[in-house]
This record gives C-alpha cells, sequence and structure tokens, in this order.
C-alpha cells in the first residue's frame, strides 16, 4: 500500500471528512517533528508513515463496531498508535497509558493541541492504572499476548473487545495464552500486509474462573 493508497483508504472506506483529515496530517507533522527528540517510530518506516502507521491503526475501528459503550483504553500508546488515530476518527473516551516520561508529554501534547478533549493519559504502569470497565482494550507492540492479558485483566469486564495488532506472531502467540486464558478469540488479516494479523477477543478469563466476571 503506498501513502496515496494509504490516503484513499481512508476517505473510501473510513468516510473520513477533510477535516478530520486535516487532523491526521497535523498528527504526521508531529510525529515526524518529534523523532528529532525521541524515536517515536522506526526510522525505516517515516517514509511510509500513511500506511505502515495511520492507516494501521485506523483499520481497528473496523473491528469495533460490535463494542459495547465505554471508554477505550490504549495499552502501552507510546507515540499515540493506534489511540491518537482512534481519538481523531471517533469521539469516544479514550484512555492513554505509558510509563516513559516523555511519551507521556508528547501524548499531552499531540491531544491538546489536535483539541481531544475525549482523550487523556494515565503516566504509569498498566498493572497499577485505576480498575475500569474498558469497552475497548487495544495494545500495538506492547507485550506477548499471555503477558498483556495478565496486566489488564482489570481494565476489562465480560464485554470488553480486546483489539490486538500482532504483525505475525499473531497465531504463536495465541497458542501461547491458550493453556492460561479463554474466551472467544478469532484472528483477522492486516489491510497493510497479509502477513500480519489482528487478534479479536471477547470474553477473556483465566481458565477456571468461570464466574469471575
Amino acid at each position: 500500500m503506498s501513502e496515496d493508497e494509504a490516503r484513499e483508504w481512508l476517505r473510501r472506506e473510513m468516510s473520513v471528512p477533510r477535516g478530520t483529515m486535516d487532523k491526521l496530517e497535523r498528527y504526521v507533522s508531529l510525529l515526524l517533528s518529534g523523532m528529532s527528540e525521541q524515536n517515536l517510530i522506526a526510522e525505516s518506516t517515516r517514509d511510509h508513515v500513511w500506511s505502515r502507521h495511520i492507516v494501521d491503526s485506523a483499520q481497528l475501528l473496523s473491528f469495533a463496531g460490535s463494542s459495547a459503550a465505554g471508554p477505550w483504553i490504549d495499552l502501552g500508546s507510546g507515540a499515540g498508535l493506534p489511540a491518537i488515530v482512534v481519538a481523531i476518527l471517533r469521539d469516544r473516551p479514550l484512555l492513554m497509558i505509558e510509563t516513559r516520561r516523555k511519551r507521556i508529554e508528547f501524548l499531552t501534547q499531540v491531544a491538546a493541541e489536535l483539541r481531544l478533549d475525549h482523550a487523556s493519559v494515565f503516566g504509569g504502569r498498566v498493572e497499577n492504572a485505576p480498575p475500569a470497565q474498558a469497552a475497548v482494550i487495544s495494545a500495538r507492540a506492547y507485550a506477548p499476548l499471555p503477558k498483556l492479558l495478565d496486566s489488564a485483566l482489570h481494565l476489562s469486564g465480560n464485554q470488553t473487545l480486546w483489539i490486538l495488532p500482532k504483525g505475525r506472531n499473531a497465531e504463536n502467540e495465541l497458542e501461547a495464552a491458550r493453556p492460561t486464558w479463554q474466551g472467544v478469540f478469532h484472528v483477522e488479516r492486516s489491510v497493510t500486509d497479509p502477513d500480519s494479523a489482528i487478534i479479536v477477543a471477547r470474553s477473556v478469563r483465566l481458565r477456571g474462573r468461570e464466574g469471575q466476571r
């Protein structure tokens, strides 16, 4: 997917209006300018930001249509992928969880500059975030699936929809989680890379704890 194709995908598949595209453009500008101070994205993806990062994040919304009302919580938000993209495209409450001070400052700056009043940042470990009943939990390049689920279970409920981009390791991570975790899991292919996958799950719980939620 070229950069022009990525922008066209957003207009066609997500019906992104001009004003929202302008916000995405501004976010990309902030992302690239921020690279002078910290490694927000891999240098090798600088020339492919729209396909590798913006569309790769935006596509998660296509799996969130069946989610309940409530906040979207993003784990290890880093440079704001997918969280900032989601916040630009949708106005539902969104919480970003991040531990690194410079990343927290960057996320806070972006949210303020783009007037994303529905987006906020929790500075700390996922395990220390206050318990919640998230409608959606997302995480991109945060942790292997078993560790990810263990760290964020207190942020979820039985109806929480987990949307987890896992690249080419999705099937392996899912198999590693099955002995300990159960729920309704399935794997979706990424529109930006047919070899990459996204794990989508609901009713996630530890095995042997049927009544925990």
